[in-house]
């Protein structure tokens, strides 16, 4: 029997489960400052509903961080822990964001995948997601706000 996974909204009291989650994924990138406690707890604060955390019993095996600047609704590391994925989780996940951000009345969603992602890049031309033509730019504000890369040579 398939164990039964849950979805539920994300509250910073799921933070240290879901960062166990983030630090288990190879190739994971986490960022020094954003994605701090104090950092999600303000991202949560901004989209009360939109993030999601999939649960097996007690232990989280997905997560989404999902919100909108009330224009276009971003997903942000989306993720299943390993021996749970294939199963249907992430796109349950996806479609709870997406249920959420129309109710918000967002009409467009974005999301990055790193380059060399493959499963990952797999798993959204899959479920329908295009790639889009627009060049991505960034300028870092915060130097401190270094991206460090979960178990990677």
């Amino acid at each position: 029997m398939k164990e039964e996974i849950t979805l539920q909204p994300m509250e910073i009291a799921d933070y240290d489960g879901v960062r166990a989650l983030w630090m288990s994924i190879r190739g994971f990138g986490i960022r020094a400052l954003d994605d701090s406690r104090e950092d999600i707890m303000r991202f949560l604060d901004r989209n009360p509903t939109t993030s999601v955390v999939a649960r097996a019993g007690e232990r989280i095996v997905g997560s989404i961080l999902c919100g909108s600047d009330g224009r276009q609704g971003a997903l942000y590391h989306v993720c299943v822990a390993e021996e749970y994925r294939r199963q249907g989780i992430g796109s349950r996940m996806v479609g709870y964001c997406m249920k959420a951000l129309r109710e918000m009345g967002i009409n467009k969603v974005a999301l990055i995948a790193f380059a060399d992602n493959d499963g990952g890049n797999a798993f959204w031309k899959q479920i329908g997601w295009k790639r889009g033509n627009v060049n991505y730019y960034e300028f870092v504000l915060n130097e401190k706000n270094i991206t460090r890369f979960i178990g990677r040579e």
